[in-house]
């Protein structure tokens, strides 16, 4: 049996323990007390045990696609960059790049991303670094049997790397990238489901009148539904607890309601939102509404990073903006959306989250040393509004030491990610091909 102990244990579920200790036997918790009733074997001293941020919406892929597109005039500006830029890219790049996301994540103290897969690499920068993972493989188009063909051959690609600890899933893209033929295609597999609903009003303007900012790229678009993305998949049930939302920005009050009725799982994205102007979310009216709401950083392609703590300083700075009130969202809440809320929009609750025997022992060590936040006063608000990658010692997945600070090989990582980067800013050229993965 394992032990560690800290200053402060924040389960979650449970009230904060001072003094606290975790211990930990075959990958899961034992048990959860003070350091004086379990021990304090391995002490970490001005610092925190957190469960691990669960990131319920990213895209490991796109780690090195900081400021592409960025202040673009239009989100279909931006995302036709993207198309053209990682077009100029292979397997072995895209790889390359998943697993500094990966590990960045790790470093973040993330222990489970839920992530939308344009490759598969995905799977396998998971499966080789330890970080837990739904891998939403991403499809596109209005033809169903073209696009699970597509998810099929992903699949088979990646398919060594799927585990008790990385499961698939997949991912049509959004209403006005798929058809309602593929989006029931995909139902018919029996995977967790993540897609992109109302991230801006382009979007939802193009969806009900096929015009508007986005009417000049219909060639990369499906014909408009002439409804929002929420009503049109509610309308043909396919909203529910096996499937994620992402953004969900733009959204009335009988939205709201569908997404809560039906149990879909939100993952909330403040910067990503507001990178792309967006908009500020609804995230009061959703929690009000008993909606099941998680936080993701999604990518850098909009979001400056996978900095978990930033996202959460941005959830909570964002809901007191939107309510004009300071006591609309604590620290506390926040730090709770980010762990057992993503957890239960992945439907991952039962596993992971939070900090109770017998789940999977996920969690993080945040050092506040040399912080404002010390002595301390409020542990949660101490990691929300002081904790950063740089103050993480240590993240755990399945008991095992994943990330140690100092400890990861990032000049192999970096190197080989923005090599790939480099690639995608060169000159145009033909398209490359995602060849087979190395064995």
């Amino acid at each position: 049996m394992t032990i560690i102990s800290a200053d402060w244990v924040l389960p979650i579920e449970g009230l904060p323990i001072e003094g606290g200790a975790v211990a930990i036997e075959d990958g899961r918790i034992a048990a959860i007390g003070t350091s004086e009733e379990l021990g304090e074997g391995t002490r970490y001293d001005d610092s925190v045990i957190i469960p691990g941020f669960v990131n319920a919406h990213s895209h490991l892929e796109y780690a090195v696609y900081g400021g592409f597109g960025d202040g673009l005039g239009d989100f279909a500006e931006w995302i036709t960059l993207h198309i053209q830029r990682k077009a100029r890219i292979g397997w072995d790049e895209f790889v390359d790049i998943a697993k500094l996301g990966a590990a960045e994540c790790l470093a973040s103290g993330v222990t489970t991303v839920g992530d939308c897969s344009f490759s598969g690499a995905t799977a396998v920068a998971c499966a080789e670094l330890g970080l837990r993972a739904t891998v939403y493989i991403e499809v596109f188009g209005a033809d169903p049997d073209g696009a699970l063909v597509r998810f099929a051959e992903i699949r088979d690609r990646v398919s060594g790397a799927f585990s008790e600890r990385v499961r698939p899933g997949v991912s049509p893209h959004a209403p006005y990238s798929v058809s309602i033929d593929v989006y029931e295609a995909c139902a018919g597999l029996g995977l967790p489901i993540a897609t992109h609903i109302s991230e801006s009003r382009s979007e939802v303007a193009y969806l009900l009148t096929g015009e508007g900012a986005w009417g000049a790229y219909k060639d990369l678009l499906v014909d408009a539904a002439g409804k929002t993305g929420t009503r049109l998949l509610a309308e043909h049930d396919l909203l529910g607890p096996d499937v994620v939302a992402a953004h969900c920005v733009v959204l009335d009050d009988e939205e709201i309601g569908l997404l809560a009725s039906t149990r879909t799982g939100v993952a909330h994205c403040p910067r990503s939102n507001a990178a792309l102007g967006c908009g500020l979310a609804p995230l009061q009216e959703l929690r009000a509404a008993g909606a099941i709401v998680g936080v993701g950083t999604d990518s850098p392609a909009s979001a400056p990073s996978f900095d978990f703590f930033e996202e959460l300083r941005s959830v909570v700075l964002s809901a007191r903006a939107r309510a004009a009130r300071p006591d609309v969202l604590t620290p506390a809440e926040a730090l709770e959306l980010g762990t057992l809320g993503s957890a239960r929009a992945l439907g991952l609750d039962a596993e992971t989250g939070s900090l109770v025997p017998g789940k999977r022992a996920d969690l993080a060590v945040v050092s506040l040393e040399g912080s404002s936040y010390l002595p301390w006063e409020d542990p949660a608000g101490a990691v929300v509004f002081g904790g950063s990658p740089e103050r993480v010692l240590a993240t755990y997945v399945d008991g095992e030491v994943r990330y140690e600070k100092g400890g990861m090989n990032w000049h192999e990582l970096t190197a080989a990610a923005h090599s790939a980067r480099r690639a995608m800013l060169a000159q145009p050229a033909a398209a490359r091909p995602l060849a087979a993965p190395h064995a």
